[in-house]
C-alpha cells in the first residue's frame, strides 16, 4: 500500500515538474485546438483563395474617414511554409471615384526570403524596397498555421504570457528575427488574433493586426474563413475565404520564387535621394519640382513659405534645404499644406523639425497633432532626432496670405470626390493657381476637373497658368480641355472687384476672401491647435 501511494506522488511530482511554463503552454494549446502539433508542424504549403476588400489607407476624404475601398475579387495567396514564400493575385475595383479611373486592377505581388517583388500587368517584374519585403515576411505569419507553426520552432522565444479579458496572451520571436503578439480564445484555445509593428511615415511606430474568425476543418486542421487586417484603427485588408487548400497545388517552385528580374536587381534601402529642381516661374515663385511630387516656394517681404512637403522626410527636408539655399537672407517660415493624404502629408513632421508654421484646412488639424506627436522609434525621423511642437493654423474656407511684396488667396476645393481637406493656392497679380490631384497635366483619366473649374468659377478665378503638384506647369487652356465641352467657360475676361474683410498679423494681413462689402477685423478663417 505505501508502495502504491509512493508511485502516485512520484507520478504527480513528475508530472508537475513536466508540466510547460505559461508561455510554452499558450502555444502548445493553440497547436492543439488547431489540430494537433505534429499536423501542424507537418504543413508545408497553403492556399487561400477569397475576396473582400481592401481598405484605401491614408487616402480616403478626411483622416478619419473609412467608407473609401477597393472591391477585391480572385484573390488567392499561396504561402510556401517552409521555405518563406508567399505570393498574391488579387483585382481590385474601387468603390470610390479614383484618379485612375473605375477600371478594374490585377495585381501581383510576392515575397522570397528578404526579398519582395510586384509584377505588372504586362508581366514587368520589380524589386520593392526592403521596408516593404520586411512586411511581406511579416504578413506571412498573420496567420494561425503559420504564427502557430512558426512558435512550436525550438529556435523561437516565447515570452511574456498573460491573459487580458478572454484572450491568452503570447510574446513570439521568430527563428528568423521578426516579433508578433498572438492571442488565442480562453475557452475554446483557437488563435483570435496576431500583431506585429512596422514603420509609417505618417503613424510612426503602427500596430498590424490580422483577426481571426468563422474556423472551419480543412485537411484534419481547423483554419479561419474570415481574416480581418487593420493598421492602426484603419482596416486595410477584409478577406472571406471560399477554399483552402493544405498542402495541394500552390503553383510551381518557380511561381513562388522571385523573378529573375527582381531577383537581380539591386536592394532599395529606403525612399531614392531626393533630386530638386528649381524654376522661377514668376517674381518671388519658384516652381520646385524634379520627381514625382513638386513643391512650390513663394517670397513674401521679410519671410518665405512652401507649398507642399509631400512625401516623406527625405524629399520634405531637400525641399526646405533648396528653399533655405534661393533666399538665404529670408526665414523660411511657414508650409502651407494642400491636403491630408499621405503621399502629400509625409513631410509635414520634417517641417515640424525645421521649425515651420503648418498652415492646412481645420479638419487636419487633429490628425496632425496625433501624427506630431506619435512615437518613430523602428525609423527614428526629423522630428524623432529633434523634438519641436507643432505650430498649426487652419483655414476653414478661405485665408489671404498678403504683404507688400506677394499676395496668395488660399481657397478650400469644395465637393471635390478626391478630399475634403484639399487647399488651392491662387497667385492673382501673376495668374497663376497652384493644386494638387484635382488637376495632373498629360493624365489619361481626370475624373476631378470638373469639380476644380467650378471652385474656379465660383471664386472668379483669372488664371493663366496651372501649377500642379503632379506633372508640368500648363497654361489654362490646356486644363480647359480636361474638362467636358458644356461644362468650360473661360473666366479670363472677367474682371470683378471687391472689398474684402481682414485681419493683422505679425506676418502680415491676412484677408478672409470673398466676405463682400463689410470691412471689420475679423479672425474667423485662423484657429489656434
Amino acid at each position: 500500500m505505501a508502495r502504491t501511494i509512493l508511485a502516485v506522488l512520484v507520478a504527480a511530482t513528475l508530472g508537475a515538474c513536466a508540466q510547460a511554463p505559461p508561455e510554452q503552454q499558450i502555444i502548445n494549446d493553440a497547436a492543439s485546438a488547431l489540430g494537433g502539433r505534429a499536423r501542424v508542424q507537418a504543413v508545408k504549403t497553403l492556399v487561400i483563395e477569397g475576396s473582400g476588400i481592401n481598405g484605401n489607407l491614408g487616402q480616403d476624404m478626411t483622416p478619419d474617414a473609412t467608407g473609401q475601398a477597393f472591391t477585391l475579387t480572385g484573390y488567392k495567396r499561396a504561402i510556401d511554409v517552409a521555405a518563406g514564400r508567399a505570393r498574391i493575385e488579387q483585382t481590385r475595383t474601387p468603390n470610390f471615384t479614383y484618379f485612375q479611373g473605375q477600371q478594374a486592377q490585377k495585381q501581383v505581388l510576392g515575397v522570397d526570403g528578404s526579398m519582395g517583388y510586384n509584377i505588372a500587368v504586362n508581366g514587368t517584374a520589380t524589386r520593392v524596397a526592403n521596408a516593404v519585403a520586411t512586411d511581406r515576411r511579416a504578413e506571412i505569419y498573420h496567420h494561425p498555421l503559420t504564427i502557430v507553426r512558426a512558435a512550436l520552432d525550438p529556435a523561437a522565444t516565447l515570452s511574456q504570457p498573460r491573459t487580458h479579458d478572454s484572450e491568452r496572451i503570447v510574446d513570439v520571436a521568430t527563428a528568423n528575427g521578426l516579433k508578433f503578439t498572438l492571442a488565442i480564445d480562453s475557452a475554446t484555445k483557437l488563435p483570435t488574433r496576431v500583431v506585429s509593428m512596422t514603420d509609417n511615415a505618417n503613424l510612426g511606430d503602427v500596430a498590424i493586426e490580422t483577426s481571426f474568425a468563422d474556423y472551419q476543418d480543412v485537411s484534419g486542421l481547423k483554419l479561419p474563413t474570415h481574416l480581418t487586417t487593420k493598421t492602426d484603427r484603419y482596416t486595410t485588408v477584409d478577406i472571406k475565404v471560399t477554399k483552402q487548400i493544405v498542402d495541394g497545388d500552390a503553383g510551381d517552385d518557380s511561381d513562388l520564387r522571385a523573378p529573375a528580374a527582381a531577383a537581380l536587381a539591386a536592394p532599395i534601402a529606403g525612399p531614392p535621394p531626393a533630386t530638386v529642381t528649381t524654376e522661377e516661374i514668376a517674381k518671388g515663385v519658384w516652381f520646385l519640382a524634379g520627381q514625382s511630387h513638386h513643391s512650390v516656394l513663394v517670397e513674401f517681404a521679410d519671410h518665405l513659405t512652401l507649398i507642399e512637403a509631400p512625401q516623406n522626410d527625405t524629399r520634405a527636408r531637400a525641399v526646405i534645404a533648396k528653399a533655405r539655399e534661393l533666399r538665404p537672407n529670408k526665414p523660411l517660415t511657414q508650409v502651407i499644406n494642400t491636403h491630408h493624404h499621405f503621399d502629400h502629408s509625409g513631410g509635414i513632421r520634417a517641417a515640424v523639425s525645421e521649425g515651420l508654421t503648418v498652415i492646412t484646412q481645420k479638419a487636419n488639424a487633429a490628425f496632425y497633432q496625433d501624427a506630431i506627436s506619435r512615437s518613430h522609434s523602428i525609423v527614428p525621423d526629423a522630428l524623432a532626432k529633434s523634438p519641436k511642437p507643432l505650430k498649426i493654423e487652419t483655414i476653414d474656407e478661405e485665408m489671404v496670405l498678403k504683404d507688400r511684396a506677394m499676395t496668395v488667396n488660399l481657397y478650400r476645393v469644395a465637393g471635390s470626390a478626391h478630399a475634403d481637406t484639399l487647399l488651392m493656392a491662387y497667385f492673382p497679380k501673376e495668374r497663376l493657381l497652384v493644386e494638387a490631384d484635382v488637376f495632373s497635366p498629360a493624365a489619361a483619366v481626370q475624373p476631378y476637373a470638373a469639380n476644380l473649374l467650378e471652385n474656379i468659377k465660383k471664386h472668379d478665378l483669372k488664371i493663366d497658368r496651372i501649377v500642379p503638384i503632379h506633372g508640368a506647369i500648363v497654361p489654362y487652356s490646356e486644363f480647359l480641355k480636361a474638362v467636358p465641352t458644356a461644362q468650360r467657360v473661360d473666366h479670363a475676361s472677367r474682371n470683378r472687384f471687391s472689398v474684402q474683410t481682414f485681419s493683422w498679423t505679425g506676418a502680415g494681413l491676412r484677408f478672409p476672401v470673398g466676405s463682400g462689402m463689410s470691412i471689420g477685423v475679423s479672425r474667423r478663417y485662423r484657429s489656434y491647435v
